[in-house]
Protein backbone atom coordinates (compact mmCIF):
# COMPACT_ATOMS: atom_id res chain seq x y z
CA UNK A 1 0.00 0.00 0.00
CA UNK A 2 1.57 3.32 -0.39
CA UNK A 3 0.32 7.05 -0.43
CA UNK A 4 1.86 10.42 -1.25
CA UNK A 5 1.55 13.44 0.97
CA UNK A 6 1.74 16.77 0.44
CA UNK A 7 3.20 19.04 2.90
CA UNK A 8 1.54 20.47 5.69
CA UNK A 9 -0.87 17.37 5.55
CA UNK A 10 -0.85 14.70 8.40
CA UNK A 11 -1.17 11.08 8.74
CA UNK A 12 -2.55 8.69 11.28
CA UNK A 13 0.38 6.12 11.92
CA UNK A 14 -1.35 2.75 12.29
CA UNK A 15 0.06 -0.82 13.48
CA UNK A 16 2.44 -1.92 10.98
CA UNK A 17 3.01 0.52 8.38
CA UNK A 18 6.45 2.17 7.90
CA UNK A 19 8.01 5.48 6.05
CA UNK A 20 10.30 5.79 3.68
CA UNK A 21 11.18 9.81 3.02
CA UNK A 22 11.41 9.73 -1.68
CA UNK A 23 11.94 13.68 -1.74
CA UNK A 24 15.10 14.90 -3.77
CA UNK A 25 15.33 17.92 -1.42
CA UNK A 26 15.94 19.02 2.38
CA UNK A 27 12.36 18.10 4.55
CA UNK A 28 11.89 19.91 8.02
CA UNK A 29 9.64 17.21 9.67
CA UNK A 30 8.03 17.45 13.45
CA UNK A 31 9.63 15.63 15.94
CA UNK A 32 7.20 13.03 15.66
CA UNK A 33 8.56 11.65 12.84
CA UNK A 34 12.16 11.36 13.42
CA UNK A 35 11.04 9.47 16.04
CA UNK A 36 9.34 7.34 13.37
CA UNK A 37 12.25 6.94 11.98
CA UNK A 38 14.31 5.83 14.97
CA UNK A 39 11.77 4.11 16.97
CA UNK A 40 8.75 3.78 14.73
CA UNK A 41 6.68 1.82 17.16
CA UNK A 42 6.35 4.88 19.53
CA UNK A 43 4.33 6.57 17.31
CA UNK A 44 1.81 4.84 16.47
CA UNK A 45 -1.70 5.60 17.24
CA UNK A 46 -0.77 8.99 16.70
CA UNK A 47 -1.29 11.89 13.99
CA UNK A 48 1.73 13.11 12.23
CA UNK A 49 2.20 16.41 10.70
CA UNK A 50 4.51 17.22 7.97
CA UNK A 51 5.50 21.04 8.34
CA UNK A 52 7.27 21.70 5.24
CA UNK A 53 5.40 23.81 2.51
CA UNK A 54 7.00 22.57 -0.48
CA UNK A 55 5.01 20.29 -2.70
CA UNK A 56 7.65 18.36 -3.79
CA UNK A 57 7.91 16.31 -0.58
CA UNK A 58 7.00 12.79 -0.96
CA UNK A 59 6.14 9.86 1.63
CA UNK A 60 5.43 6.70 1.32
CA UNK A 61 3.19 4.49 3.42
CA UNK A 62 4.61 1.07 3.10
CA UNK A 63 3.53 -2.28 5.08
CA UNK A 64 6.52 -4.26 6.39
CA UNK A 65 7.64 -7.33 4.28
CA UNK A 66 6.85 -10.45 5.94
CA UNK A 67 5.32 -13.76 5.16
CA UNK A 68 2.23 -14.13 3.29
CA UNK A 69 -0.44 -15.02 5.61
CA UNK A 70 -1.67 -18.95 4.67
CA UNK A 71 1.47 -19.75 3.13
CA UNK A 72 0.41 -22.97 2.36
CA UNK A 73 -1.98 -22.55 -0.06
CA UNK A 74 1.11 -22.71 -2.43
CA UNK A 75 1.56 -26.13 -1.38
CA UNK A 76 0.34 -28.91 -3.41
CA UNK A 77 -2.62 -30.66 -1.16
CA UNK A 78 -1.49 -33.93 -0.12
CA UNK A 79 1.29 -31.58 1.29
CA UNK A 80 -1.07 -29.40 3.51
CA UNK A 81 -2.03 -29.60 6.74
CA UNK A 82 0.11 -32.67 7.78
CA UNK A 83 1.72 -33.22 11.45
CA UNK A 84 4.71 -34.95 12.88
CA UNK A 85 3.14 -38.62 12.56
CA UNK A 86 2.62 -38.21 8.60
CA UNK A 87 5.50 -39.89 7.10
CA UNK A 88 5.54 -39.76 2.85
CA UNK A 89 7.76 -42.97 1.77
CA UNK A 90 10.18 -42.11 -0.66
CA UNK A 91 11.01 -45.73 -1.47
CA UNK A 92 9.95 -49.77 -0.98
CA UNK A 93 12.88 -50.52 1.63
CA UNK A 94 11.65 -47.09 3.73
CA UNK A 95 8.43 -48.67 3.97
CA UNK A 96 9.63 -51.80 4.95
CA UNK A 97 11.90 -50.30 7.75
CA UNK A 98 9.43 -48.01 8.62
CA UNK A 99 6.93 -50.93 9.57
CA UNK A 100 9.82 -53.11 11.28
CA UNK A 101 10.72 -49.82 13.64
CA UNK A 102 7.28 -48.88 14.40
CA UNK A 103 7.37 -51.44 17.39
CA UNK A 104 3.63 -51.25 19.04
CA UNK A 105 2.30 -48.53 17.48
CA UNK A 106 -0.37 -48.79 14.98
CA UNK A 107 0.76 -47.91 11.58
CA UNK A 108 -1.71 -46.98 8.81
CA UNK A 109 -0.50 -46.96 5.12
CA UNK A 110 -2.44 -44.46 3.48
CA UNK A 111 -2.04 -44.93 -0.72
CA UNK A 112 -3.15 -41.91 -2.84
CA UNK A 113 -3.14 -40.07 -6.75
CA UNK A 114 -2.47 -36.24 -6.50
CA UNK A 115 -5.31 -36.82 -9.49
CA UNK A 116 -7.94 -38.43 -7.13
CA UNK A 117 -10.39 -36.53 -6.66
CA UNK A 118 -11.28 -39.12 -3.72
CA UNK A 119 -8.12 -38.85 -2.18
CA UNK A 120 -7.62 -34.92 -2.16
CA UNK A 121 -11.45 -34.49 -0.75
CA UNK A 122 -10.59 -36.82 2.06
CA UNK A 123 -6.96 -35.53 3.11
CA UNK A 124 -8.18 -32.75 5.18
CA UNK A 125 -10.25 -35.62 7.49
CA UNK A 126 -7.03 -38.18 7.25
CA UNK A 127 -4.61 -35.19 8.65
CA UNK A 128 -7.76 -34.42 11.08
CA UNK A 129 -7.63 -38.32 11.98
CA UNK A 130 -3.90 -38.22 12.45
CA UNK A 131 -3.63 -35.24 14.50
CA UNK A 132 -5.85 -36.81 17.37
CA UNK A 133 -4.02 -40.31 17.03
CA UNK A 134 -0.81 -38.80 17.76
CA UNK A 135 0.50 -42.33 18.63
CA UNK A 136 -0.27 -43.64 15.19
CA UNK A 137 1.84 -43.64 12.32
CA UNK A 138 0.58 -42.22 9.01
CA UNK A 139 3.20 -43.64 5.99
CA UNK A 140 1.57 -41.98 2.62
CA UNK A 141 2.46 -43.84 -0.44
CA UNK A 142 2.37 -41.44 -3.92
CA UNK A 143 0.99 -44.02 -6.42
CA UNK A 144 2.18 -41.67 -9.26
CA UNK A 145 5.54 -42.05 -7.37
CA UNK A 146 5.75 -45.87 -6.73
CA UNK A 147 3.22 -47.58 -9.42
CA UNK A 148 5.57 -50.72 -9.54
CA UNK A 149 5.71 -51.07 -5.23
CA UNK A 150 1.78 -50.77 -5.30
CA UNK A 151 1.20 -53.11 -8.01
CA UNK A 152 3.56 -55.76 -5.98
CA UNK A 153 1.40 -54.77 -2.69
CA UNK A 154 -1.86 -55.55 -5.05
CA UNK A 155 -3.17 -51.86 -4.66
CA UNK A 156 -6.39 -51.85 -6.99
CA UNK A 157 -8.31 -48.69 -5.80
CA UNK A 158 -7.72 -45.46 -4.31
CA UNK A 159 -8.01 -43.72 -2.05
CA UNK A 160 -6.55 -47.16 -0.13
CA UNK A 161 -5.54 -47.62 3.42
CA UNK A 162 -3.96 -50.94 4.98
CA UNK A 163 -3.11 -51.23 8.64
CA UNK A 164 -0.69 -52.69 10.48
CA UNK A 165 0.29 -53.49 14.63
CA UNK A 166 3.24 -55.05 16.21
CA UNK A 167 3.22 -59.07 16.28
CA UNK A 168 0.22 -59.17 14.35
CA UNK A 169 1.27 -57.53 11.02
CA UNK A 170 -1.60 -56.39 8.89
CA UNK A 171 -4.93 -55.64 10.57
CA UNK A 172 -7.29 -54.57 7.72
CA UNK A 173 -7.57 -53.02 4.46
CA UNK A 174 -10.04 -51.27 3.28
CA UNK A 175 -10.86 -48.26 0.70
CA UNK A 176 -13.19 -45.43 1.78
CA UNK A 177 -14.38 -41.85 0.72
CA UNK A 178 -15.22 -39.01 2.44
CA UNK A 179 -18.72 -40.15 2.57
CA UNK A 180 -17.73 -43.30 4.37
CA UNK A 181 -15.21 -41.98 6.94
CA UNK A 182 -16.63 -44.14 9.67
CA UNK A 183 -14.92 -47.30 8.16
CA UNK A 184 -11.60 -45.56 8.84
CA UNK A 185 -12.28 -44.27 12.67
CA UNK A 186 -14.24 -47.50 13.26
CA UNK A 187 -10.84 -48.98 12.07
CA UNK A 188 -8.58 -46.62 14.17
CA UNK A 189 -10.64 -47.60 17.08
CA UNK A 190 -10.47 -51.08 16.78
CA UNK A 191 -6.65 -51.35 16.28
CA UNK A 192 -5.35 -48.11 17.48
CA UNK A 193 -5.77 -49.66 21.16
CA UNK A 194 -5.15 -52.81 22.73
CA UNK A 195 -5.24 -54.10 26.06
CA UNK A 196 -2.10 -56.18 25.81
CA UNK A 197 1.66 -56.26 24.47
CA UNK A 198 1.81 -56.44 21.17
CA UNK A 199 5.58 -57.63 21.10
CA UNK A 200 7.58 -56.91 17.73
CA UNK A 201 6.45 -55.17 15.29
CA UNK A 202 6.29 -58.00 12.22
CA UNK A 203 5.56 -55.57 9.28
CA UNK A 204 5.04 -56.57 5.88
CA UNK A 205 3.59 -59.82 5.17
CA UNK A 206 6.05 -62.17 3.46
CA UNK A 207 3.70 -62.71 0.16
CA UNK A 208 4.19 -58.81 0.07
CA UNK A 209 7.54 -59.00 0.99
CA UNK A 210 8.79 -61.54 -1.78
CA UNK A 211 6.65 -59.78 -4.12
CA UNK A 212 8.51 -56.51 -3.12
CA UNK A 213 11.83 -58.76 -3.38
CA UNK A 214 11.39 -60.02 -7.15
CA UNK A 215 10.67 -56.71 -8.58
CA UNK A 216 13.87 -55.69 -7.03
CA UNK A 217 12.38 -53.01 -5.48
CA UNK A 218 13.83 -54.09 -1.55
CA UNK A 219 17.96 -54.02 -1.53
CA UNK A 220 18.37 -53.18 -5.01
CA UNK A 221 17.78 -49.74 -6.71
CA UNK A 222 15.36 -51.13 -9.97
CA UNK A 223 13.37 -47.92 -11.50
CA UNK A 224 9.75 -48.85 -11.14
CA UNK A 225 8.11 -49.59 -14.81
CA UNK A 226 3.97 -50.05 -14.57
CA UNK A 227 2.08 -49.93 -17.41
CA UNK A 228 -1.22 -49.60 -15.05
CA UNK A 229 -3.37 -47.38 -16.13
CA UNK A 230 -6.48 -45.97 -13.65
CA UNK A 231 -10.15 -44.35 -13.95
CA UNK A 232 -12.38 -43.03 -11.61
CA UNK A 233 -15.82 -45.13 -10.03
CA UNK A 234 -18.57 -43.85 -8.61
CA UNK A 235 -18.50 -42.18 -5.05
CA UNK A 236 -14.79 -41.10 -5.40
CA UNK A 237 -12.93 -44.43 -5.80
CA UNK A 238 -10.27 -44.45 -8.17
CA UNK A 239 -10.11 -47.66 -10.22
CA UNK A 240 -6.35 -49.03 -10.99
CA UNK A 241 -6.20 -51.28 -14.00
Amino acid sequence: MSCCLKAGSSVYVSDGLSFKNRAKGSLRVCSSIQTLHSNPSECLGKTLHLLDQKPATKFVIESPKSDPPNAHKSLRWWEKFLHQNMIEIQSAQELVDSLLNAGERLVVLDFYSPGCGGCRTLHPKICQLAEVNPNALFLQINYENHKEMCDALNIRVLPFFRLYRGEEGRACSFSCTNATIKKFKDALAKHGTSSRRLGLAKGLDESELSALASRGLISRNVEGNSSMGCEVEEGGVFSLR
